[in-house]
């Protein structure tokens, strides 16, 4: 699924003249694909990444050059498709808007469709991979991902679980699992296996997340899978 192809058409029914905002950009996709609900939600979750990258750019201050090899890891994207892209990213970075705004429309436009979000998850697991890419999660990044999770509707323990694998888990498997360091074996296997099964790319795929960005569900069953090994790796020490 191509779904960045159609990234072309969404910015062609923006509103000759005026200036391109990310409330006509949420319009646009609404109305564009409304008898496509799978190209829809694709749609609007690339959107999502570009503009909420812009948005947190702009609020952290610095654009590392990591930070945008990230961002092309999880867009991989086809050179015919770098300016459609770009552009995006400009109409977001220049909005007036805020990125609250954006957050809680985006939230609207999940929810009218089948009240299922997780793929707002999704978006902010991106966003962390770019946030980290140059080795720390900066305080003004931090707060930016904390409020847009709470636009998409995250409780505060659904967010300190999803921080602390990306912040915390390079260095403690048991934030990733989200399990206490003194769980038994049997609670360690039983979290993996159900983040496992949650998270496998199969099921990213099925809640509609586009082929494009398999990266996100790949690194997620990355850290899984490796925290648990570590876990077990000591228990059999």
């Amino acid at each position: 699924m191509q779904i960045l192809s159609s990234l072309s058409t969404l910015l062609q029914s923006l509103p000759a003249g005026g200036r391109a905002t990310l409330e006509a950009l949420l319009e646009a996709i609404r109305s564009l694909f409304a008898g496509d609900k799978e190209t829809r939600r694709g749609v609007a979750f690339s959107v999502a990444v570009i503009a909420l990258s812009a948005k947190m750019a702009k609020a952290d201050g610095v654009v590392s050059q990591r930070e945008i090899a990230a961002f092309q890891q999880i867009l991989e994207i086809p050179p015919a498709e770098l300016r459609n892209v770009f552009r995006l990213y400009d109409i977001a970075k220049g909005d007036t808007a805020g990125y609250e705004f954006y957050a809680a429309r985006l939230q609207a436009l999940c929810s009218e469709e089948d009240g299922d979000c997780q793929i707002l998850t999704d978006v902010l697991d991106g966003l962390f991979h770019i946030a980290k890419a140059d080795g720390l999660v900066h305080e003004d990044e931090l707060a930016f991902l904390h409020e847009v999770a709470r636009h998409f509707g995250l409780t505060e323990r659904e967010f300190t679980r999803l921080s602390n694998r990306h912040i915390l888990g390079p260095d403690n498997p048991y934030a990733v699992l989200g399990i206490s360091p003194d769980a038994p074996h049997e609670e360690a296997r039983a979290r993996y296996l159900t983040l496992a099964r949650e998270n496998h790319p199969d099921r990213l795929s099925a809640r509609g997340v586009p082929d494009e960005f398999m990266f996100i569900a790949n690194e997620r069953m990355k850290a899984i899978n490796e925290a648990y090994h570590a876990i077990t790796s000591r228990d059999a020490a």
